[in-house]
């Protein structure tokens, strides 16, 4: 390993390195095109020879990477590495990582490489969100914020666009929108934030943290791993941790971080915001943190109505958002500006038909017991359509919390058993279907059975708390899938 590789940034001597790059996937290749054009040697790893990864393949080999693709590629590290960049799906027990771990060999994400090349002299400030859920609609609003105040920003991150691709963009970026997952912020170390915040904790991803090996010191459980990844987006943050006033565990990591001199903390609250934080006043989201006399006073930002799709969960998206855009000196008609010309993307909280009285709404984005739990909390009376891959999770507080609100529940998917006793236990007098098929008929039948349950005024709502990879490509896939068989209700 280069010494100088510890501390390297975009003028370190990249033509001495041979830098592994793990996975051909959308940061991973533009991980080994950014790298490629500092100089550095490069070879590409991926088990998928999959005709995607081929074509990327043929690119990367043209400017002179050296890629492997298939079976076995990723079994061993090749002995010239100085350096891994891994994709953030990767465990830190892959074989790859694992010996990259034995042998002293830096591992980075795609987002610790990005920030590297803006250093020293590319160096746009980032405003980034993590959190369970709520991340890609907040960095959509935050975006949209930026835009209106009249900022040159990117959306970039976990939301879709690799940093690394902004970063080295010719555009002169004056912000950039930054989402990042726990994967991501695992393979991390040396991020300086301007503001950064945490939007919500609950168990997610458990499995992926299943390894002890990957554990920072001190924490004996995989919620204690995902959470403690979480809490480095806070790391070195120069200006404003932002946290959630309602969920205790953004606060503590607040707290515990080792911020830069004069960082602020602020607060986001659905109540009467006290000094220092952002809050709901009426039907007004306002600032009691970015003005001066926010011991006694409050500036308006926005609107409640401002807030599309209206839900408790979204006001607080809006308000973490506004209050990352205000730490960079947003002004609050940009705020307002930047909700009321934002449309959220397809299958979160998406109201698809209406049928008889009865509306059909698509959340399948909520991916995770808290996500759907968040979506429930929006209606009065609703019929559950759940299930999917559950990722290690348990929906007994869920299902605890919610049972008032279900007239029916239909659970499908791999881990349906886990929410069907969930229901069991917590809702007894809840009628609950369990779909066994797992074809694409599947969403058609659960659509069906969910219509004969509802009546006037309620609400089927797809909220499955599960990953879809079970049964659809994605989960816009499965939410296609919902609209579709709202459809032929009507004919």
């Amino acid at each position: 390993m280069k010494d100088w590789i510890a501390e390297a940034d975009r003028l370190s001597p990249w033509p001495q390195a041979t830098v592994v790059v793990a996975g051909l996937g959308t940061s991973g290749f533009a991980a080994a095109d950014g790298l490629l054009d500092l100089g550095a040697q490069v070879v590409v790893l991926d088990e998928s020879d999959s005709p995607a990864n081929t074509e990327k393949a043929t690119v990367l080999e043209m400017l002179d990477a050296t890629v492997r693709l298939g079976p076995g590629a990723t079994a061993s590290l090749p002995a010239e590495a100085d350096l891994v960049v891994t994709s953030p799906g990767w465990r830190p027990s892959a074989p790859l990582l694992a010996q990259a771990a034995l042998r002293g060999i830096p591992v980075w994400g795609e987002v610790e490489l990005a920030w590297r090349m803006s250093l020293p002299d590319r160096q746009v400030p980032w405003l980034a969100v993590t959190g369970t859920n709520g991340k890609t609609t907040t960095v959509g609003m935050l975006e949209s914020m930026l835009t209106a105040a009249g900022l040159r920003t990117s959306a970039v991150g976990n939301v879709g666009r690799p940093i690394v691709e902004a970063v080295l963009d010719e555009v002169s970026y004056d912000v950039l929108a930054v989402e990042l997952s726990s994967f991501q912020l695992h393979w991390t170390n040396s991020l300086s934030l301007h503001s950064a915040a945490v939007l919500n904790l609950a168990p997610d991803h458990l499995e992926w943290y299943a390894d002890a090996a990957g554990w920072p010191p001190g924490v004996t459980d995989p919620m204690g791993a995902y959470a403690a990844d979480k809490a480095r987006i806070y790391s070195r943050v120069r200006n404003s941790c932002v946290y959630n006033v309602a969920d205790p565990a953004t606060e503590q990591m607040v707290e515990d971080a080792e911020v830069a001199e004069g960082a602020r903390a602020i607060g986001f609250t659905l109540g009467i915001p006290g000094p220092s934080m952002l809050g709901v006043v009426d039907d007004l989201l306002v600032d009691r943190a970015f003005i001066p006399q926010r011991r006694d006073s409050a500036v308006e930002l926005a609107k409640l109505a401002d807030v599309v799709p209206y839900a408790p969960h979204n006001v607080e998206n809006a308000l973490a958002a506004a209050a990352l855009a205000r730490s960079f000196g947003v002004p609050p008609t940009a705020v307002a500006r930047g909700l009321q010309r934002l449309r959220i993307g397809d299958h979160r909280i998406q109201t698809v038909a209406e049928v008889g009285g009865v509306r059909y709404v698509d959340d399948s984005k909520a991916t995770n017991p808290h996500a759907a739990a968040a979506s429930l909390a929006a209606f009065d009376h609703v019929v559950w359509i759940a299930g999917g891959q559950a990722k290690g999770t348990s929906f007994d507080d869920l299902v605890a919390q919610v049972a008032p609100k279900l007239r029916a529940a239909l659970v499908l998917g791999v881990d349906r058993q886990v929410i069907a006793d969930a229901l069991a236990r917590h809702a007894p007098e809840v009628p609950v279907k369990v779909l066994d098929t797992g074809d694409h008929g599947a969403m058609e039948q659960a659509v069906e059975w969910a219509a004969s349950r509802a009546e006037p005024g309620d609400v089927v709502l797809l909220a499955p708390g599960c990953a879809s990879k079970d049964m659809y490509t994605d989960y816009a896939a499965r939410g296609d899938a919902f609209a579709a068989a709202v459809a032929r209700l009507t004919g």
